[in-house]
C-alpha cells in the first residue's frame, strides 16, 4: 500500500486532492457562518468579500510561515515556495495574518457590531470547517502522517516511510467534538455571554494543537514544531483573558450596571 492518493485526473486535467479537500472546507466554512451571522442579526451584504480577504490573507501566511521555518529546504529549492497544492502550510502563520486583516475589517464593514459578538457567530463555524479540512486535506496531502508507529491503527502516507500517526483524523475529530462542545455551550445561559463561545474555543484549540504537535509532530529541534508550540499556549492564553474580560463584564451587568450583555443563545 502506498498511501492515500495524493491527486485524481479528470480527463486531461490533474486535481491535487489536499487543495480540493481544503476548498470544500473552506466553502462549508463560509456558508455555515454566513448563516450564522445572519440568525444572530448581523448584516451578510459584506460577508463574501470579508471571506475572501480571510482566505487569502490566510494562505499567504500559512505558506510564508512554512517556508521561514523550513527556510535551509526551500532556499535550495525556490520553485516550491508556492507550490501549496502538495501541503506545506503553518496553521498559526496563516491564523496570524488572517486574523490581522479580519480585525480591520470587521471594523470597517461592521463598525456597531461587537467584536465578541462577531466571533461568538463565526467561531464555531470555522472549527467545524477546520475539522472537515483535516478530514479531506492533510489526510490525503504528501508527508501528511506524524510519527512512525508500529500500532495497528498507523496508516501509510504517500513520502513517508512505515506507518504513521494518522494525526489528520485524529486532529479532524478534536476539532469536531470541539465544535458539538461550542455549539451546546453556546445553548447555554453561560455561554450565551459575549465572548465565551469565542474564549472556549481559543483555550481548547490553541492547548490542543499545542499537545499534538508536541506528541504527534513535533521534531523538537525544529524551530517551526517549537513555534507551533508556542503559539498554541499563546492562544490559549489570550483565550484566558478574553474568557475573564467577558464573565467580568457579565458580572458586572447582573449587579446593576447600565450596560447589558446579550444573553440570548445562539442556534448552530
Amino acid at each position: 500500500m502506498q498511501g492515500f492518493p495524493t491527486a485524481f485526473h479528470v480527463g486531461p486535467l490533474i486535481f491535487h486532492t489536499y487543495g480540493f479537500g481544503l476548498a470544500i472546507a473552506a466553502y462549508v466554512a463560509y456558508q455555515y457562518s454566513r448563516r450564522r451571522l445572519a440568525r444572530a442579526q448581523i448584516d451578510v451584504a459584506p460577508y463574501g468579500r470579508f471571506a475572501a480577504y480571510l482566505i487569502v490573507s490566510g494562505l499567504i501566511g500559512a505558506r510564508a510561515a512554512n517556508v521561514a521555518t523550513n527556510w535551509p529546504y526551500y532556499s535550495a529549492h525556490p520553485g516550491r515556495w508556492f507550490a501549496i497544492w502538495q501541503g506545506g502550510l503553518s496553521s498559526f502563520g496563516g491564523i496570524g495574518v488572517a486574523l490581522a486583516v479580519g480585525l480591520v475589517l470587521q471594523r470597517r464593514w461592521w463598525p456597531n457590531t461587537a467584536l465578541a459578538q462577531f466571533t461568538d457567530a463565526v467561531v464555531p463555524a470555522l472549527i467545524a470547517g477546520w475539522a472537515i479540512g483535516r478530514f479531506l486535506g492533510p489526510q490525503f496531502m504528501v508527508g501528511g502522517g506524524g510519527h512512525l508507529t508500529h500500532q495497528w491503527f498507523g496508516l501509510r502516507y504517500v513520502g513517508q516511510r512505515g506507518k504513521r500517526v494518522p494525526v489528520p483524523l485524529i486532529q479532524g475529530s478534536e476539532d469536531g467534538l470541539l465544535w458539538l462542545g461550542l455549539i451546546s455551550l453556546s445553548r447555554t445561559r453561560w455561554g450565551a455571554t459575549r465572548g465565551v463561545v469565542t474564549a472556549v474555543a481559543m483555550i481548547v484549540w490553541g492547548l490542543v494543537r499545542a499537545l499534538d504537535e508536541r506528541l504527534l509532530l513535533g521534531q523538537q529541534s525544529h524551530s517551526g514544531s517549537v513555534g507551533v508550540q508556542l503559539a498554541g499556549l499563546v492562544l490559549a492564553g489570550a483565550g484566558v483573558v478574553t474568557l475573564v474580560v467577558h464573565r467580568g463584564a457579565s458580572t458586572v451587568s447582573s449587579t446593576g450596571d447600565d450596560a447589558e450583555v446579550d444573553t440570548t443563545p445562539l442556534s448552530p
